[in-house]
């Protein structure tokens, strides 16, 4: 297990290399160069050197078996460097999952001490071209090899596109279908009949290796089938799909604070109309603030799943998925909003936040798009209303009110009117059978997201308040700045859920003219709307605390 102390020393080694092998100015000319570098990522790879891939291994095949919160604050770090090269080493970590969980103990300690003694690079070739994320789609088989009526071997056939480190693995798991359905081979690089094409022109993450692969009657002996036996491969990936979002949602909040900490010093220095940008609410307001409140949000969630994967809880497929997709918009957004702060000079290649903007886009399809995030949410918590008739959410309200009681300053008051808000839209969409449009299940996915999340922030921000946080916490802000954050947020989320599901329940043909009243007042709107008072001022409080000004009102108080 990884102490407080080593985690921070690793973070630190990690940051302290990137300052000195990978400047802004580096990370530009990479990416104007379209190049993976390839030296710095096996440095990192390297057990003698960074090594930071020991963290992903078990410490029974010679990692450090980092925790799901231990991989977690690791990728955010990386993120925050560069998505490209984060890519490149998440990889690695990807593609031997299928071994990790799925695997029998002598691949295992082959294949993962390899990793971990040697630093080999992996890659995860599942996708194809016409499948796309839909796994049940696949095309590529394996065909037995047999002799004396033993399966000695498998030929595999097809081609797998947009896999990371594709072009530079010396080790990659791919996913054919057998006889028995999809399974999981290992195949070393230069195998005869496995090439890869040309690496990809990419939008962003121009720091990774992105590649097609062909497999042309690639033979593989039969000890090369991951668990040694067939059918097995999408019960091994589901296996970690809650985990690995975690890490993806940790990246997209890793580069939307990486570029929102190069917005928020450039207008204190950037004057207009004869004071800061960062003094107008007109700026903070709108291109900082929101965006601090829906990363804060998501990373509560994504700290909060990490420790129930880490207690056992199970892959928690469902929360990885609403980790993912709040993290991972908000990251993209905020990105966004920190080209728009710098005007000019956050649209050209020579400021890092127009890279980051490019780079951060990613997160949003890769391991999952966030149209397949939206309908795993709704999915899996539409059988929960159904389950419980309805009252799902209206009980996760109810200990949210409770938590107000409790403390009264989190906003878990508004969160609870977000969440008796859901399970109304959730219960009208069902009476009228609105999940038949394909669009209203997209949405319910968005407002589960936001409702839970909610709730997830108004709990960090109490758990802050007791001192309750785990230990590996990020602790950019103290109990007083999360409760602002957190009432803000909740105001957002409450908003939405009850208007936009008005919106589109309405939209579809579930709420009629005599109706609406009814279900307006259902959905709590009049609370809701009064709930949005002292909005202002939270966003006021929040402004003053990303720029350091509360301390210093403090100090002058004390002087006066």
């Amino acid at each position: 297990m990884i102490t407080k102390k080593t985690l921070q020393l690793s973070l630190k080694s990690l940051r302290d290399f990137a300052k000195k092998r990978l400047p802004d100015e580096e990370l530009i000319a990479l990416d104007e160069r379209d190049e993976c570098p390839l030296e710095i990522i096996r440095h990192m790879s390297n057990p003698d050197k960074l090594g930071i891939q020991l963290l992903f291994i078990p410490e029974e095949y010679g990692g450090m078996g980092g925790s799901t919160f231990d991989v977690y604050c690791i990728c955010e770090a990386m993120a925050r460097i560069d998505l490209g090269v984060a890519t490149s080493l998440f990889a690695t970590f990807l593609g031997s999952d299928p071994i990790t969980f799925g695997a029998t103990p002598e691949q295992k300690k082959k294949w993962l001490g390899r990793i971990a003694d040697e630093g080999i690079l992996f890659a995860y070739g599942a996708t194809e071209p016409e499948a796309g994320s839909d796994l049940g789609a696949l095309k590529t088989t394996a065909d037995r090899v047999e002799k004396d009526g033993q399966i000695v071997g498998y030929k595999i056939n097809g081609s797998k596109q947009w896999i990371s480190n594709g072009g530079i693995a010396e080790v990659y798991t791919i996913l054919a279908n057998t006889p028995a359905g999809p399974s999981w081979f290992i195949v070393d690089a230069g195998t005869k009949g496995f090439a890869h094409d040309k690496p990809e022109d990419k939008h962003g993450i121009r720091l990774s290796n992105t590649a097609a692969l062909a497999l042309n009657d690639v033979y593989v002996d039969a000890d090369r089938l991951v668990g040694g036996v067939e059918g097995q491969g999408l019960v091994q990936a589901q296996m970690v799909f809650g985990y690995t979002r975690v890490m993806v949602a940790a990246f997209g909040l890793g580069a939307g604070w990486s570029a929102l900490d190069r917005a928020i010093p450039y207008s204190t220095k950037r004057i207009q109309g004869g004071a800061p940008l960062s003094e107008k609410q007109g700026y903070t307001h709108k291109l900082i603030v929101p965006h601090v409140a829906k990363l804060e949000a998501a990373r509560s969630y994504i700290e909060e799943t990490a420790e129930r994967i880490d207690a056992g809880e199970g892959s928690l497929n469902t929360e990885g998925a609403i980790a993912k997709y709040m993290a991972t918009e908000a990251g993209d957004a905020a990105a966004d909003a920190s080209i728009q702060a710098l005007g000019g000079y956050g649209y050209t290649h020579e400021y890092m936040v127009e890279k980051i903007s490019r780079d951060v886009r990613i997160t949003r399809i890769y391991e999952g798009t966030s149209e397949i995030m939206e309908m795993t949410i709704s999915r899996d918590r539409w059988q929960l209303h159904l389950k419980t008739r309805g009252q799902y959410y209206h009980e996760r309200a109810r200990e949210f009110e409770a938590l107000h009681v409790q403390h009264p300053e989190v906003g878990a008051n508004i969160a609870a009117l977000a969440l008796h808000a859901l399970a109304e839209v959730m219960e009208k969409a069902r009476a009228a059978r609105l999940t038949r449009f394909q669009h209203i299940l997209l949405r319910l996915g968005e407002l589960i997201a936001y409702a839970e999340c909610a709730g997830s922030l108004s709990r960090r921000a109490a758990r802050c308040a007791e001192g309750r946080l785990n230990e590996k916490a990020n602790l950019r802000f103290d109990a007083t700045a999360l409760a602002a954050l957190a009432r803000t947020f909740a105001r957002e989320a409450a908003l939405k859920v009850a208007e936009e599901g008005l919106r589109w329940v309405t939209g579809a043909g579930g709420v009629s003219d005599a109706e609406m009243a009814a279900f307006e007042a259902d959905l709590g709107l009049p609370a809701i709307h009064r709930a949005q008072a002292g909005l202002v001022s939270d966003m006021d409080y929040v402004a003053d605390v990303l720029y350091s000004r509360v301390k210093k009102e403090a100090e002058q108080a004390v002087l006066v």
